[in-house]
């Protein structure tokens, strides 16, 4: 296998998963290229997670209440030891997009709900996801249809439904936002119970006949007694909406994009990606699992390689299924579920409805010194079984040389190519020791110390923070 194949299944698995560790990436490589995309877009024949050893040693994370980034602890357990990949990514990506948090929901139970539902629906028909969210218990109150009432309307949920998750700014007029609001009358959640010992009881969706405005409607030119199911058919048959999700999908596993909110005045970055991707949706009814065939198969993805920064989310999993040994849910689970909070994602808690700001907006000079600090400290334990398999690899190789040895890190942990002054760096922060030796017990032991040291240097650089 050539080195290219390998570069191209690891820009794969880094955008339709959180990386691979190169006895992976090998093994997929063998398998072959298209191969592999059907294999992640085939959720239904892959291993489901047990989740029973996550509840047995930590039952706290069942209804884990509303401590600061705790109740992300299980679905982080998720992410880092998923035999699903693209069935996570795509739940963190819809979470980007119909952001709900616990910070006015007031509990981790209903928000993990609906990450829950991404995974069951997240790769099918983007329609009945969008009816499943217009029901969603935590997406009702996060948005206050529960107070939209036919003698009282909220247009909370009908604005966003518009702005942000279906069409975009520019798609609609207000009087489309009033109607498609009244639509949604009576669309609401049942009386949750008090407050009992372990936590809040579940939420469940309620439509009241009663509370339900009948009189007529006219949204996007069509009139009538439209209910909500009307609205999701009309805002999909509707190619505005095909383009807004194509353009979501190029952002989140292509290239970044500017803000949501200023698609409307600024073009896509490649317009004529975002269009065969708005056609694949329209001509294959909304199958969002067909339209990431189309996209992983293409060339502006395959081309597309570190052209988008890593969100913090992306840089915890990563790096832990890089470095290996977080399989087993041990004590510590929640210290690690709050690392993407620290960086700028709080996982279950977006800042706003309008989700968080990606690309060049996640760095700051706290964020990157968490980055940077978190990965270097996970590189640097030399027990780590990943840090053990790169070694490994390099003893059975054999390269002594300080460059060599460069290169050789650089290749495992991507592959990732630095700029020429960063290469020079590195070699010469190396140099400084000498060569390398592999021979005897002791001189392994002092090799892998130097190892993870210029691991810790590798982490710490612009291309390690880009997918």
């Amino acid at each position: 296998m050539s080195d290219q194949d390998i570069a191209l299944m690891a820009h794969l698995m880094r955008r339709a998963g959180f990386g691979a560790t190169r006895d992976e990436l090998e093994a997929r490589v063998a398998v072959g290229y298209e191969a592999t995309v059907e294999e992640l877009l085939s959720t239904e024949v892959q291993e489901e997670l047990n989740r029973d050893e996550m509840q047995r040693f930590h039952p706290w994370t069942w209804r884990p209440g509303t401590l600061p980034g705790m109740g992300a602890a299980e679905w982080l357990h998720d992410l880092v030891n998923t035999k699903r990949p693209l069935e996570e990514k795509m739940s963190l990506f819809w979470h980007g997009i119909f952001a709900t948090g616990v910070s006015k929901v007031d509990h981790y139970d209903d928000v993990m709900d609906m990450i829950v539902k991404f995974r069951k629906k997240g790769l099918g028909d983007f329609r009945e996801l969008l009816l499943e969210m217009a029901k969603d218990p935590a997406m009702i109150y996060w948005l206050d249809n529960n107070d939209n009432h036919a003698d009282a309307v909220n247009e909370n949920w009908g604005r966003e439904l518009l702005e942000l998750f279906s069409m975009g700014v520019g798609n609609y007029t207000e009087d489309d936002v009033r109607d498609c609001s009244r639509a949604f009358t009576g669309w609401t959640i049942e009386p949750k119970l008090p407050r009992g010992p372990i936590g809040r009881h579940d939420w469940f969706f309620e439509y009241r006949e009663e509370d339900h405005d009948d009189s007529d409607k006219t949204f996007l030119g069509h009139t009538g007694n439209h209910n909500g199911d009307d609205i999701i058919k009309f805002i999909t048959d509707d190619p505005s909406c095909a383009r807004f999700i194509a353009r979501h999908l190029y952002s989140f596993f292509v290239a970044d994009e500017v803000q949501v909110p200023a698609w409307s005045v600024t073009p896509p970055r490649d317009p004529e990606a975002v269009d065969l991707l708005a056609n694949t949706l329209i001509n294959n009814g909304y199958d969002i699992r067909t339209t990431l065939r189309v996209l992983f198969n293409s060339d502006f993805f395959k081309n597309s390689r570190f052209e988008r920064l890593k969100n913090p989310t992306e840089v915890v999993v990563g790096t832990l299924r890089m470095v290996g040994g977080a399989e087993f849910p041990a004590p510590g689970i929640g210290d690690l579920s709050r690392q993407p909070n620290y960086m700028g994602q709080d996982l279950l808690n977006p800042p706003s409805v309008e989700g968080w700001h990606t690309g060049a907006e996640w760095i700051n000079s706290g964020s990157l010194m968490r980055r940077v600090n978190f990965t270097a400290e996970l590189v640097g334990d030399v027990t780590r079984p990943g840090i053990r398999n790169i070694v490994d690899r390099m003893i059975a190789k054999g390269d002594t040389s300080p460059e060599a040895v460069v290169d050789g890190a650089l290749d495992l942990m991507g592959p990732l190519e630095v700029n020429p002054e960063s290469h020079v760096e590195l070699v010469g922060f190396v140099s400084e020791g000498g060569d390398f030796s592999w021979k005897s017990a002791d001189d392994i032991e002092k090799s892998t110390v130097r190892v993870s040291e210029l691991m810790q240097l590798i982490v710490s650089l612009r291309e390690y923070q880009y997918a």
